[in-house]
């Protein structure tokens, strides 16, 4: 469906201007927040900025409290709602490529083939084989998986007599997500493909016919789908049962002439808004497929999606510098 017929919910959207490439959307609170590629933090639904970093901005994350930004020039900084910083780490002009938060206040990131951690038991590092690719804690307990080339590495940071656990898979593998549970482990991979993990045993479970490297994943509110980009629909693919995708075939939804660049799962909803490499933003019901319009495919591809924590509210970026928010 062309997206002048889809239903449309755009006249609700408050736009802003960013300035430049929006890196993440979140919120703060009731108000959204945006890290831009050249440093800035932009509050208080775009009527605040903040200069985090003295160069680009290159990863970001949310606690709902603080945007935790990782940046070229090797500081990871947190800014709080009223537009006050932090330093939490200065890698001495390192460029910190990857963070991640965790339980308990953890706090994860990346210099290179490098990982660290920091938690109430202080800091701790893990040399990887190759270039760290992605980092995420799993949801229960201080684990910390870590990608890299041919597979994943599990650390317990506070068990230093614990040794790390390696799950194989040949390959480049980059961002990495555990599912709601901790059943899973999933990456994508530098070829259009996914890996994934049930982490108990090492079942393997491979996703492939991807036309485009999988660049955003997120598992649905009730953990029972695993939504992807990579294609001009959203894939997803069935995690209800013990054994995950293995044997079965995902369904797709919200196809366009676009690629889909960026996705993120509502939180209590079976819902997903989508955003395309040619600007439009769609929200997508898992139930039927129906989609409704947020915003028209107009101009940079859409980098950053947020829903406010009670779901209420989305919050989106473009590469170009658009920005703005909807309220539901």
């Amino acid at each position: 469906m062309a997206a002048a017929e889809i239903p449309s919910l755009a006249a609700k959207v408050r736009a802003l201007e960013a300035g430049s490439h929006v890196v993440a959307a979140v919120f703060l609170g009731e108000s959204a927040a945006y890290a831009l590629g050249e440093g800035e933090v932009l509050l208080a639904d775009g009527s605040k900025r903040t200069q985090a970093h003295a160069g680009a901005i290159l990863d970001a994350a949310s606690d709902g409290s603080r945007l935790f930004t990782s940046g070229d020039d090797g500081k990871l900084v947190a800014t709080n709602a009223e537009g006050a910083t932090e330093v939490l780490v200065d890698g001495m002009g390192k460029w910190i490529d990857h963070l991640a938060l965790g339980p308990d206040g953890a706090l994860a990131w990346s210099v290179g083939k490098t990982a660290h951690a920091r938690t109430k038991k202080g800091d701790r590092s893990l040399e990887l084989p190759s270039s760290v690719g992605g980092l995420a804690f799993a949801p229960k307990g201080l684990r910390l998986a870590i990608t890299h080339y041919n597979g994943a590495t599990l650390w317990f940071p506070n068990a230093p007599e614990a040794k790390p656990e390696i799950l194989v898979w040949k390959g480049s593998h980059l961002s990495v997500l555990f599912s709601a549970d901790g059943r899973f482990l999933i990456s994508s991979m530098q070829e259009p493909a996914l890996h994934g993990w049930r982490v108990a045993d090492g079942h393997h479970m491979r996703m492939t016919g991807y036309p485009a490297r999988v660049r955003s994943l997120a598992f649905t509110a009730d953990g029972k789908w695993l939504a992807s980009s990579g294609a001009n629909e959203v894939i997803l693919w069935p995690f209800g049962s013990k054994d995950g995708p293995t044997g079965k075939e995902p369904r797709m939804i919200g196809r366009q002439q676009a690629r889909v660049a960026i996705l993120v799962c509502h939180p209590k909803q079976e819902v997903i808004a989508a955003g395309y490499a040619d600007g439009l933003l769609l929200l997508l019901r898992l139930a039927d497929g129906a989609a409704i319009l947020v915003r028209q495919p107009e101009g940079g591809a859409v980098s950053a999606l947020g829903w406010r924590a009670d779901g209420q509210a989305l919050a989106f970026g473009t590469e170009d510098g658009k920005a703005g928010v909807l309220a539901l």
